[in-house]
Formats: C-alpha cells, structure tokens, sequence
C-alpha cells in the first residue's frame, strides 16, 4: 500500500470557524442513522459481511420516528445501496418531506478494493487519498443512481475522517459532513482523534461539520479531554469518576448510553448554548440480535421508550426537530 501516514488529529475549532446560527433557527435537534450492513461487533471486519436483513424493520421504525415529527437524516453505505429491497424501503421513507439520504463510507466493503483490511485501513481517511477519492465515488455515485439525486451529507464509517477528507468531499459537491464525535479519541484503535473537537457546529475546509453530540458532565467537567484520557489508564477509572458525579463522558444516542445519562448530556448541551444538538444509531439496531445494544425484545422496547423520553425532554426545553434542508437554509 501507498505511504498513508498522515495527522490524524483534528484540531478544535477556531471562533472564525464557528457557525453563528441565527436567532430565528432557535435551538434544534438531528437524528442522523449510519445505515448499513450487519456485521460481528466482536470480530475483525470481515468484507464478506455485506447481509442488510434488518432493513426489515427500517421502515417501521421510520413510521414511529416520523408520527414524532421527526425526520431520520440516513447515511447510507454502498452493501444497502445496492439492494433494491432496502432501496425501496428508504425510498418510502422520503415520502414524509423531513428525511434525506446521505452517504456513509465503509471502506472495506465499496469498490474499489486495494488494501488489507485492518483496524487501521477501515478508517477510510487513512487510506491514500486516491483510493479514498475512489472509494466515495463509487458510493456517490450508486445513491445518485439509486434515489435519483447526489447525497449532500456524509459521515465515514468508524468516525474515520482524514487529514484530507473534508477538501475531497467538497470537491464532490457535499455540503455537510457529520464524521466527528465530540470528546472522543480513536487513534489507539488506529483511528482518529476528535478530543479537542466540542458539540458546535463550525465550517471547515468548505464544508459544514456537525459533530455528533457528546457532552462532559460532573464536577470535574471542565478537565475535560485531558482528565478523561488521564482517567482512562486506571482500572475502571472511567466509571468510578463517573458514579461519583466527578466526570461523565455522555454522546446523544440510545447505543450504549442510559437515559439518565442522556437526558443529563441535552440538558449539559442546552447550557452550554449548544444551538443543534446531533443525535445517532445504526440501522441493524432496528432489529434485535446485530449489534450489542439491543439484543432482544426487551432490549428494543427500551430502545423505543429512550426515544420517548428524549424527545419529552427536548419538547420541554423548546428544541424541535429539524432536517438537511433547514440546516442548509441557514449556513448556506
């Protein structure tokens, strides 16, 4: 493989790359869903892995999220955009004129196919840039083919976005990207490093960023980064910082974060004057038994219910839903 050694830390934003959101836009709320394969969570990626069974209970799921009012922003990857089956599913979905389709790039899985699958080469951004160009193309161009126009947004799978990326996708003509997760660093599993990255929007490289939410909560909060990582090199130093209300890490979303929990992160957000808050899950979720969250039944009764509860507490603080159309509107 080519030389891919690049930076792989993304810098905080500056206040010049900030969005500045008008007073009109008041405060508001995206549900994005990295749409995509099954696969073993546990287990070394496998690009044999490309069964999209569990758009079964997309369609159903949509029809609970929209009696909400609230459209699903769908980043799409390349194994369920080339099956009609799940096409036809998300293609119901836009009927509701809040959801829209973008792309979700995992690059073992798209053609053109050069590397060895390893932690590392999963992160697309760390592939050379032309087998990353390649890769995006071939998925652009299949949702073009597949709903009838070009994708605007774009998240990469396993938050693997490149020194590079954001000027790529630019030049492909997206317009908002949503790869960043606030407060997280994956560089030790071979990705990249989001930690100085915080929950506001901002504008870089051509592109609108919008950081999947993820907030510090406790009395020990304003550490932030630093002390989470610090905390991270003791025996479950994480939990105990965050059972004694000292430093909680808490990303929007019901994979994996209680509501308590959750409802502290939107509060935690909404006081720090966060102006849209980004929310997320994947679609094998839907279905119980394809990724560790929800594993039964029971598991996807609660998934629902977090939802719910969410929601009410949005409604309570006056965050309403809103779509790529809405958001574009506003940050041109």
């Amino acid at each position: 493989m080519p030389n891919a050694a690049r930076p792989r830390r993304h810098e905080a934003a500056s206040a010049a790359e900030r969005i500045v959101w008008p007073e009109a836009f008041g405060r508001r709320f995206l549900v994005t869903v990295d749409v995509e394969e099954e696969f073993d969570w546990t287990a070394p990626l496998d690009p044999r892995h490309r069964s999209t069974k569990a758009m079964r209970a997309f369609g159903p799921a949509h029809r609970r999220f929209a009696e909400a009012g609230v459209g699903l922003a769908c980043m799409v990857d390349y194994p369920v955009a080339v099956d009609p089956a799940a096409v036809d599913i998300l293609s119901e979905c836009l009927a509701d004129g809040r959801s829209e389709i973008g792309a979700q790039l995992h690059g073992w899985v798209t053609p053109p196919y050069h590397e060895v699958v390893d932690p590392f080469t999963s992160h697309a951004g760390n592939l050379p840039l032309e087998w990353e160009a390649a890769k995006l193309d071939t998925l652009t161009d299949r949702l073009a083919q597949a709903f009838g126009a070009r994708p605007r947004f774009f998240r990469s799978g396993r938050y693997g976005l490149g020194p590079a990326s954001l000027a790529l996708l630019a030049s492909r003509g997206y317009r908002i990207d949503s790869s960043m997760r606030a407060c997280h660093d994956y560089e030790p599993g071979g990705g990249m490093d989001f930690s100085a990255i915080d929950a506001h929007g901002f504008r870089r490289e051509g592109m609108v960023e919008l950081p999947l939410t993820s907030v510090y909560t406790g009395l020990l909060r304003r550490g932030g980064a630093g002390l989470y990582r610090r905390a991270g090199r003791w025996p479950r130093g994480h939990g105990i910082l965050a059972r004694a209300g000292l430093l909680n890490r808490i990303p929007l979303t019901p994979e994996g974060v209680g509501i308590t929990d959750a409802l502290a992160g939107i509060d935690r957000a909404l006081d720090d004057d966060v102006r849209l808050l980004t929310f997320s899950f994947h679609s094998p979720t839907l279905e119980p038994g394809h990724t560790p969250y929800v594993r039964d039944a029971r598991d996807r009764a609660m998934f629902d219910r977090w939802w719910d509860q969410a929601f009410e507490r949005l409604a309570k603080h006056g965050v309403t839903a809103t779509t790529i159309d809405e958001i574009l509107a506003v940050t041109g």
